[in-house]
């Protein structure tokens, strides 16, 4: 189980750096896979507009966050 929530916070590490990029610049790589919260979620919410850089961005640091808690939780058990 520990592996699964390091992987999504891995995932979602690496989805708000590739949507960040993908919004800043055409992110030529896994573009479909990583840029989906940038592509499908953020033009749906209208409170978003004008801060798709910064949604992006708390992507990865929640994924940084649950990353640093399945690690601290491996380290305890």
């Amino acid at each position: 189980m520990r592996n699964a929530i390091q992987l999504a916070g891995a995932f979602l590490v690496v989805a708000g750096i590739s949507g960040t990029i993908d919004h800043l610049a055409v992110q030529p790589f896994w573009g479909a896979i990583l840029n989906v919260f940038n592509r499908q979620v953020i033009p749906r919410l209208s409170f978003l507009t004008g801060y798709e850089v910064y949604a992006n961005l708390l992507v990865a640091v929640v994924g940084a966050v649950v990353l640093a808690a399945a690690w601290r939780r491996n380290e305890d058990a």
